[in-house]
């Protein structure tokens, strides 16, 4: 066989083989797409290089246009033999980049829009290169020419496209605009970022919870690293929040994600500090939990709170965590009844179920990581979970009056956040029947003071949040709810 004949041999086997890799990739993505959860390290083991292999592909699709441009003048035309060979490489380097991606998404407990695109553009990427490569191999053919200097400006289009969305789930969704000058900035339409807030000298915030963040949190959440793109390092970094949004919600520390986070079990999801670290004490805890019931302000006065925990309580001596052992054969047979529709629900809604424990058959909504995009409708479709789920969070969500029957039926709740939403005392009525209920958070909501009959008959209640509604502070407190109503 002639030496062109098996180049082109080889080549032929080498295009074949590339798309019936992409076509094995793409059944991957359909058929099993990125659902949340942690599973199988293996393939979290593999898609970790997912990164590293990633720029590979792209340096080598940036390359071809520069090869063909520069192939015009006669003296450098030779740069183009070597155009078929690149878009060779890249094309395959670009599958096997994609499936690395699979992998992680899978299997590292990543889901939401921001995944799923990123995910597709990669693959979609492959394809338009694969094509580049067929048709630079047939660049003679009529309109062939035409068709690759489309495609191959698509595939540069996506490769920008493709990184962006890499880029934002690696930084943060503002990782190019956050630290953009301000000039440019403006030149595009974009405000300027608010500088950094500044805590008094002197401050409750600068005395009492700063020492804990400073003792508990910054290193990972401080100058030199920071996961989430949280910092907590100081008053102004706090503030600005991370990667997922804001973390302290001022006036309203029950729907605030860092008091959530820090008041979990160690081995509940989201448990807050990781890395087999101590749980912040109670004390503490309960001082976050006060300055961000008084506005979270950086300026409040030491002496503006009272009754706040003993001071030396920051620097209390370590309790040892025990996490306990997890029968999987026992927690299995508990879910048997509801794992399907668990799964189900989790495909449809990525990231706002989970199980409250490792060992636990109990469930824990958070739909307000969805917004506006959660209504009353969405609410209903967990009505088959209903009695399993103890802790709900359906704040700044779309809910309504209308969503109040799907409420009631979890009969099981602990906690329930409603803050921001548009329920009123119609919903506060039918939640009467709930008396497993400890928290109940209606800020800024549309509840009155005539709900507080009801409230003060949950038997279990401890906390009700009812700040920026149309309860006032000089309302007349029913004996039920002293010290239980928090505005």
């Amino acid at each position: 066989m002639k030496a062109r004949d098996l180049g082109g041999f080889v080549q032929s086997r080498a295009v074949r083989f590339t798309l019936a890799a992409i076509v094995f990739v793409l059944a991957l993505i359909v058929c099993f797409p990125p659902h949340g959860r942690e599973r199988f390290q293996f393939l979290q083991f593999i898609g970790r290089f997912h990164p590293l292999a990633v720029h590979f592909p792209i340096a080598l699709i940036l390359l071809v246009p520069v090869l063909e441009l520069a192939g015009k003048r006669e003296t450098l035309s030779y740069l183009r033999l070597s155009s078929r060979f690149v878009l060779g490489i890249a094309s395959i380097s670009a599958t096997a980049a994609a499936f690395l991606g699979w992998c992680l998404a899978r299997s590292g407990s990543y889901s939401g829009p921001l995944v799923t695109q990123h995910m597709w553009s990669g693959i979609t990427l492959a394809v338009v290169c694969w094509l580049c490569w067929v048709l630079r191999n047939h660049i003679d053919q009529a309109n062939a020419g035409k068709y690759y200097a489309g495609f191959l400006s698509a595939a540069v289009l996506l490769v920008a496209f493709t990184g962006y969305r890499g880029g934002q789930l690696s930084e943060g969704e503002e990782h190019l605009t956050e630290y953009m000058p301000s000039a440019l900035r403006h030149a595009i339409g974009l405000e300027d970022n608010p500088p950094l807030a500044v805590a008094a000298a002197g401050s409750f915030y600068a005395v009492r919870v700063q020492p804990i963040f400073a003792e508990r949190c910054v290193s990972c959440h401080g100058p030199s690293r920071q996961k989430s793109n949280l910092r907590l390092d100081s008053y102004g970094w706090l503030m600005r929040g991370g990667k997922h949004g804001t973390v302290v919600l001022a006036g309203n520390a029950g729907a605030s994600d860092l008091v959530r986070r820090i008041t979990l079990s160690p081995d509940q999801e989201g448990f807050m500090p990781k890395e087999k670290k101590q749980p912040v004490p109670a004390e503490q805890v309960k001082l976050i939990e006060l300055w961000i019931g008084a506005g979270a302000s950086g300026t409040l006065p030491l002496e503006a709170i009272k009754d706040v925990p003993a001071a030396g309580s920051v620097a209390a001596a370590p309790v040892e965590v025990t996490v306990p052992q997890v029968d999987y054969a026992t927690v299995a047979k508990a879910r048997e009844g509801i794992s399907t529709a668990v799964a189900q629900l989790q495909s449809r809604f990525p990231d706002i179920l989970n199980y409250e424990s490792r060992g636990s058959a109990d469930l824990i909504l958070n739909a307000s990581l969805l917004g506006h995009k959660f209504g009353d409708e969405e609410l209903r479709a967990f009505l088959p979970l209903a009695e399993r789920i103890t802790v709900a969070d359906f704040s700044r969500t779309a809910i309504t009056d209308r969503g109040a029957p799907a409420l009631a039926a979890m009969k099981r709740l602990r906690v329930l956040k409603l803050a921001e939403t548009k329920i009123t005392d119609a919903t506060v009525k039918e939640l009467g029947r709930l008396d497993q209920l400890e928290s109940l958070n209606v800020y800024g909501t549309l509840v009155t003071a005539a709900a507080l009959p009801v409230v003060e008959k949950l038997p279990k209640l401890e906390h009700f949040y009812a700040g920026q509604t149309a309860i006032r502070s000089d309302v007349a407190v029913p004996q039920g709810l002293s010290g239980k109503l928090v505005l």
